[in-house]
């Protein structure tokens, strides 16, 4: 996703004027948000109030979003305007508990551009080609340029040299220790160190991974799938690959263009060997999958209904994913169960297919099997679902942004499918050997979108096991944006929400209290824009009533971002990472 997902460096639409209006929508300013500046590569400490408890302490990543607008001198100004196109960040909130009772906790930030070096080029050139998520290219893009283009064959979508560490564009999820690659990208074989962060990654939905510093930040090394397994040279993936909870093996896809179809292929990296395995393969339309399942036996993917058009091709001419896309409802979403286990240790790859109605999704939730009565097993699996991907055009900068002239107007044209829609799903019968047909996913339940958390978090003990809560950012209208945080009970489909007016926050990370075994016995930790003072502070809030108990507060505006990931102090162990890697 990555709010939700990013691919490869932008492309400006130098035409697109800086917005006007000295007015914000719904008097919830968020405009800064999307065009920030701010940076600090020297760490500082922030000014804490209230109260972070001390098992919060450890280290919270974000990825965030940098300029929008590069000054080219002579050559113009280079924007972009699509949200999942700007220039990355990463952010770094080191939490330090309290030296002695009585004390306050202590956060110490520093954040840095990953992608300073494609500004450095932008900044010479221009311009920059490659592929993106939603944006345009300007008219001097001959025709014949664009036909060139569109006959270069799929597999080259990348191109074959990788650029340098910090001239990519790739920001919207993170990876500690991800096994089978190296601190700087090389391919690296052995057990995964869950001692302490000895690798730090940023990824996206290209088959891309960026390596950085865990402490400075600094770009150290680029990597394709590739080193992985030589079968995975697709250009795109999922930015949200999973993590198994209890061996730390990390799975996903990968998807390869080639006529009507594409080649999925569903793999897994071993934290204990750093091996690949491909699970299984798959021919099928190909799609923008930002996410998959995991339970504690299966991998389950979802191809949706976000086609790329001409089976890819039109990437290659278009250069950008949403312009790519129809959202097609002649044939239903497929949902693909795969053994977790590789074939040369008894897995049994492709299990099951089931079918559902059309929709479009950016995240998981989570996924859990459960045996009835009668010994059949079921899957349980849970989406914030969406209509159409009329979405994809609100995150537009031009609709997205609070002084735009066109904020709001999203909101009255395309209503209710801006946001979506929390559905469980249930795959009943679940055979021990493989089936090849196909049969019906059932609904259990669609709740409203106002109910709906997006970017959806979890206490991560749950993580492959039946849950209680889910924890997610919330459009409901008021903003051109998010305009609250929500908790979610599944038990009695009742919702808790934080909300301030003109506060923008981001997705909220759960931290448990060691000393409860409570579902919600913990805090989140979200990273919020405070529109009308023109700064951004890191929120913390009592888990179960989402109560603020304190904040650090940063003296500049960090950029709307996607993800977060949280290592507890002194420990990379898998029971304090976030499994949604």
């Amino acid at each position: 996703m990555g709010s939700f997902a990013t691919t490869q460096p932008a492309v400006a639409n130098a035409s697109l004027e800086p917005h006007q209006a000295s007015k914000h929508y719904g008097d919830w300013p968020n405009a800064q948000g999307f065009d920030t500046t701010y940076e600090e590569r020297t760490p500082v400490e922030l000014q804490v109030e209230g109260h972070i408890p001390s098992y919060a302490a450890g280290t919270l990543f974000r990825t965030g979003l940098g300029p929008r607008t590069v000054d080219c001198g002579d050559k113009g100004v280079f924007r972009t305007n699509h949200w999942f196109d700007n220039f990355s960040q990463v952010h770094r909130f080191q939490i330090h508990a309290p030296a002695e009772e009585g004390d306050k906790a202590r956060v110490i930030y520093n954040s840095r551009l990953t992608s300073d070096g494609l500004i450095a080029k932008v900044r010479q050139t221009g311009r920059l080609d490659g592929l993106t998520f939603g944006a345009k290219y300007e008219p001097c893009k001959t025709f014949f340029q664009k036909l060139q283009s569109f006959f270069r064959p799929a597999t080259e979508m990348l191109p074959k040299a990788l650029p340098k560490p910090n001239e990519a564009n790739v920001g919207v999820t993170m990876s500690i220790n991800f096994p089978g690659i190296s601190p700087t990208g090389e391919p690296v074989l052995g057990p995964r160190d869950t001692s302490r962060i000895t690798s730090f990654c940023t990824k996206t939905d290209a088959s891309v991974v960026q390596m950085l510093d865990s402490e400075t930040l600094e770009p150290i090394g680029l990597a394709r799938q590739e080193v992985l397994h030589p079968e995975l040279k697709g250009p795109l993936s999922g930015a949200h690959a999973k993590s198994d909870p209890e061996t730390g093996d990390v799975f996903n896809f990968n998807l390869q263009f080639g006529g009507p179809q594409g080649t999925y292929r569903v793999f897994k990296v071993s934290a204990s060997t750093g091996e690949t395995s491909i699970l299984a393969t798959l021919q099928h339309s190909s799609a923008y999958l930002h996410s998959l399942w995991l339970t504690e036996n299966f991998v389950v993917l979802c191809i949706w209904n976000a086609y790329f058009k001409g089976g890819g091709l039109h990437i290659l001419l278009k250069q950008n994913l949403a312009d790519a896309m129809e959202y097609n409802t002649s044939q239903p979403a497929k949902w693909v169960v795969i053994d977790k286990r590789p074939v040369e240790e008894g897995g049994q790859g492709i299990v099951a297919t089931y079918e559902s109605p059309p929709f479009f999704g950016f995240h998981s939730v989570n996924a859990y099997e459960e045996t009835s009565e009668d010994g059949v097993k079921h899957i349980i699996a849970d989406v914030p679902a969406y209509q159409s991907l009329e979405v994809l055009k609100a995150f537009y900068l031009k609709n997205a942004m609070s002084d735009s002239p066109r904020a709001g107007q999203v909101q009255g044209q395309w209503g209710d499918v801006l946001a979506p829609k929390y559905r469980r799903y249930r795959f009943p019968d679940i055979p021990s050997t493989p089936r090849a047909d196909s049969r019906q996913a059932v609904l259990e339940f669609e709740l409203d979108r106002n109910d709906t958390p997006e970017l959806p978090q979890l206490n991560w003990s749950v993580y492959t096991k039946k849950h209680r809560y889910v924890y997610g950012i919330c459009d409901s209208g008021k903003s051109t944006f998010a305009d609250s945080l929500l908790k979610l009970d599944l038990e009695d489909k009742s919702v808790k929400r934080w909300s301030v007016h003109g506060q923008t926050a981001g997705e909220p990370i759960f931290i448990a209290d060691p000393d409860s075994t409570g579902e919600d016995a913990g805090v989140l930790l979200s990273v919020v824009l405070d529109g009308i003072a023109g700064k951004s502070y890191l929120l913390v809030l009592d888990a179960k009533d989402l109560s603020e108990i304190g904040r650090a507060n940063v003296e500049g505006v960090i950029g709307f971002g996607f993800h977060g990931i949280h290592a507890k102090a002194h420990s990379a162990q898998k029971t304090s990472m976030h499994p949604d890697y």
